[in-house]
């Protein structure tokens, strides 16, 4: 596979990048020693122009080209945050952090884009200009929205932008990417339903909050199966349900459900919720109960813009002999999504061959994808900027 020789050359080094932010995960936005250590290491490239606390603890940096004369400017993004994961792997570099882990490979996705900066300042072969973007709180936090509410895009002036993620179940050396949706949006809904508590060998003195909520449940899964067109994406799961009794002999007053809805189309985002809390409040009030809905809106759609597939699998091409440019969107979501709905840009999936999937107590990131990736920035730039 023609990777770059340099990243062949520095994939000791970018590993031991990889390994030390692995022994010392940080959560969301508190990411103040991962965004210290990428800025000890872009001030040791030589990179002069970099901000902090973009987006409460991001950092931005900008390489400029040999020329620029095109007024050229791309963004390139890596997230930096971890998960709050027990460590199960034995890794001799494994989390020293009790309860916090890179569990989704985002230390490799941070590694890779420091060594794509180090390759870029030290050649400077394109005409434009680099922006380096790296992310708190891709795992719920949405940092991504907050850089952009801090003006990142206006500011750097960035017109493409580009990310990858690793993917376990790709071979290594392989890429995957799609124009369109990519991933889905995540929504989080909380349906309480209030009854009448009671003894349970007096039902009809009583307004049982668990049937009540079961049946809630059970006609939720109506959404997906009756109101979704059969060859659309919309998943719907109920994750918790819980009751305020703890006896077997009570009829509970209050039951909670929580759950998530997740698709690849905004219309059915908005009909899901809709559907939500029409069959939760109609049911209960059938039924002689009440319940209350608390709608928590997620990361949107991450979407390709055409062309800008098209540039980024041409990269990947010129990396690897292995590209799928029509692979399946999947469910996960990813706040990059918020990037792309600002400018035009690309997500592309790496292949981190056979390992646990991610969010897995298990996952070990490959360190052999490190060239691949490293190349596939670089790659990327060289050919969106020629120099002139």
């Amino acid at each position: 596979m023609p990777i770059k020789n340099r990243f062949a050359e520095m994939q000791g080094e970018i590993t031991e990048w990889r390994r030390h932010l692995h022994r010392h995960p940080e959560l969301q936005f508190d990411v103040h020693e991962t965004a210290a250590f990428v800025v000890d290491r872009l001030k040791d490239f030589g990179i002069s122009d970099i901000t902090t606390g973009i987006g409460k603890t991001g950092v931005v940096a900008v390489i400029e080209g040999k020329t620029d004369t095109a007024g050229k400017v791309i963004g390139l993004r890596a997230d930096m945050d971890a998960l709050p994961i027990t460590e199960a792997t034995g890794l001799d570099y494994a989390s020293t952090v009790p309860g916090k882990m890179h569990a989704c490979g985002h230390d490799g996705h941070t590694s890779i884009l420091l060594g794509a900066a180090k390759y870029l300042a030290e050649t400077r072969n394109f005409d434009g200009k680099v922006v380096l973007i790296f992310q708190p709180a891709e795992e719920g936090g949405g940092g991504g929205l907050e850089m952009c509410k801090d003006g990142m895009m206006d500011r750097w002036n960035i017109q493409e932008v580009y990310g990858l993620h690793n993917m376990p179940g790709m071979p290594v050396g392989s890429f995957a990417i799609r124009p369109g949706a990519l991933l889905a949006s995540s929504d989080e809904f909380e349906i309480v339903v209030t009854g009448r508590g009671g003894h349970a060998a007096a039902p009809h003195e009583a307004v049982d909050s668990t049937l009540v909520a079961a049946q809630i449940l059970l006609s939720l899964q109506t959404i997906v199966s009756r109101n979704v067109d059969p060859i659309k994406q919309v998943v719907l799961t109920v994750g918790t349900f819980e009751t305020d009794s703890v006896a077997s002999n009570v009829i509970a007053h209050t039951a909670t459900m929580r759950g998530t809805v997740r698709t690849l189309d905004p219309e059915y985002r908005t009909m899901a919720e809709e559907r939500v809390r029409r069959i939760a409040t109609d049911t209960a009030s059938a039924l002689g109960a009440r319940a209350d809905v608390t709608w928590t809106q997620g990361y949107p759609v991450t979407v390709n813009t055409p062309d800008e597939t098209g540039f980024a699998a041409d990269a990947a091409r010129a990396v690897s002999g292995h590209v799928d440019d029509a692979t399946d969107p999947i469910m996960p979501s990813e706040d990059f999504s918020y990037m792309l709905e600002e400018r035009p840009g690309a997500y592309i999936f790496l292949g981190n061959g056979d390992t646990e999937m991610c969010h897995h107590p298990s996952y070990v990131f490959d360190d052999e994808a490190i060239p691949l990736g490293c190349s596939w920035f670089a790659e990327l730039v060289e050919r969106r900027m020629p120099v002139a």
